[in-house]
């Protein structure tokens, strides 16, 4: 991938009704006091890093990541990672960390941190945040950010989460409500409460890409994006091609190698627009007064990504076959998305039908034990045998993830980046044997 990118993922939390400390702002602090008092998982902040950000709000960890209380929601911050692998692996940590913590602190099934962006009950969205070290030179021009941006609307297709229901975040509470078309199931979690296409703000006037430049390197040499938009993914694939097909498309960017003539009408409403198509056609309309499908729209970023950039490393090749397999998957039977390479929205779909279609309780299909079963929605990004036992008998394989590559990342940085000079790494004979087995390797 040649490039540095991180992963920032903010968490809901869930209280089952017996939970007899009932304030989800109460165990963020929780765990995150237990992680850096009691599992010295890293190092607490001791003087003020913001005025938002007082001491002991959070710290870093181990692994060279960060952990910290962002407005009552737990934050985990991958560490810098220049290859796929590593920030998978550094990513699937943090859920490791969060639930490890349950599980000493009793709460298991009493208490879940929930990896999605929008909580049914207040309409409050948080977010999945996307980070890339770019090239200071990089063209940012209307034209070049436009062709971006229609990257970003349209990837969607394979990288959203989807979600049940809508939102209107651009209404007040003394508006009345606009008659819309109701939506029983979106592709993305994020796609409603995007407002812009390109913004500094993050809270009030979310956009798609988040102007605000913040290398946190050599200010002459780079320039970081900070990209919204995306949705916090349960499958690992989803990621890495999330990552991985973006970091793609940044590469023809910084090369002046994106098309011209494939830029949208309107980002904003694209991205509304293709969350909430039943039909899976996903028509945009482009500047030029064309249409075109979401599909038709990537596979042209696929074709000129493998004429300039195929040979350019084992993993770039890995990531554009795989980008090109899943987009003809979308094309002819997206179900069989499900299983060994799993997809967040086909799975959720066909979840939701089956569970409709058999007489059997959802929450006794999402978790691993009884006791889990409390709390009425799955616990972070850990598939449950369970799960994966109901799939199987109904004839669809459901591949769970290596823990073995989490649980070393939790304690250990990524070895190609500079999170390496804060992370503890103790490189041991198991750590070596486990890359050597290919288990550090997880989507492969």
């Amino acid at each position: 991938m040649d490039r540095i990118v991180g992963i920032e993922t903010e968490y809901g939390c869930l209280l089952s009704e017996e939970e007899p400390h009932g304030n989800s702002e109460l165990w963020p602090a929780k765990v995150k006091n237990h992680l850096f008092r009691k599992a010295e998982a890293g190092t607490i902040d001791l003087h003020y890093r913001d005025y938002e950000e007082p001491p002991g709000n959070g710290g870093f960890l181990l692994n060279g990541g960060r952990l910290y209380l962002d407005m009552g929601h737990i934050e985990y911050a991958s560490p810098e990672c220049l290859h796929l692998h590593d920030l998978i692996a550094h990513e699937l940590a943090g859920d490791y960390l969060l639930q490890s913590s349950l599980i000493a602190l009793g709460a298991e099934g009493r208490v879940s941190f929930i990896k999605n962006n929008v909580d049914h009950h207040t309409g409050a969205t948080f977010g999945c945040h996307e980070n890339y070290l770019m090239k200071r030179e990089a063209q940012f021009t209307p034209p070049i950010l436009g062709t971006l941006l229609t990257f970003l609307a349209t990837r969607q297709i394979f990288t959203g989460a989807g979600r049940v229901g809508q939102s209107n975040p651009l209404a007040f509470d003394f508006e009345p409500p606009q008659p819309a078309a109701q939506v029983r199931f979106q592709l993305s979690q994020r796609a409603d409460h995007i407002v812009n296409d390109i913004y500094q703000w993050v809270q009030f006037n979310r956009a798609i890409i988040n102007a605000r430049d913040e290398p946190l390197a050599d200010y002459r040499k780079y320039r970081r994006l900070h990209l919204l938009i995306g949705d916090s993914n349960m499958s690992p694939y989803a990621t890495a091609l999330k990552i991985g097909t973006t970091a793609c498309v940044l590469s023809l960017l910084e090369e002046n190698a994106l098309p011209r003539n494939l830029v949208l009408a309107d980002a904003v409403q694209s991205t509304r627009d293709i969350s909430r198509d039943a039909s899976q056609k996903w028509i945009v309309q482009l500047e030029n007064g064309k249409t075109m499908g979401a599909l038709d729209v990537q596979w042209q970023f696929h074709e000129l990504a493998q004429k300039r950039l195929r040979n350019s490393s084992a993993e770039t090749y890995w990531l554009l076959e795989n980008w090109g397999f899943v987009l003809e998957a979308l094309e002819q039977n997206p179900e069989s998305l499900i299983g060994g390479v799993v997809s967040d929205v086909p799975a959720r779909r066909t979840f939701l039908r089956l569970t409709r279609a058999r007489p059997v309780a959802a929450k006794q299909l999402l978790f691993s034990s009884p006791a889990e079963a409390s709390c009425p929605t799955s616990s972070i990004g850990i598939p449950s045998p369970v799960t994966a036992a109901i799939f199987s008998s109904w004839g669809i394989p459901f591949k769970l993830m290596t823990k073995k590559c989490a649980a070393f990342s939790r304690s250990r940085g990524p070895l190609t980046a500079r999170a390496m000079k804060r992370a503890d790494l103790r490189i041991d004979a198991a750590l070596i044997e486990a890359i050597q087995e290919g288990d550090a390797v997880i989507f492969l």
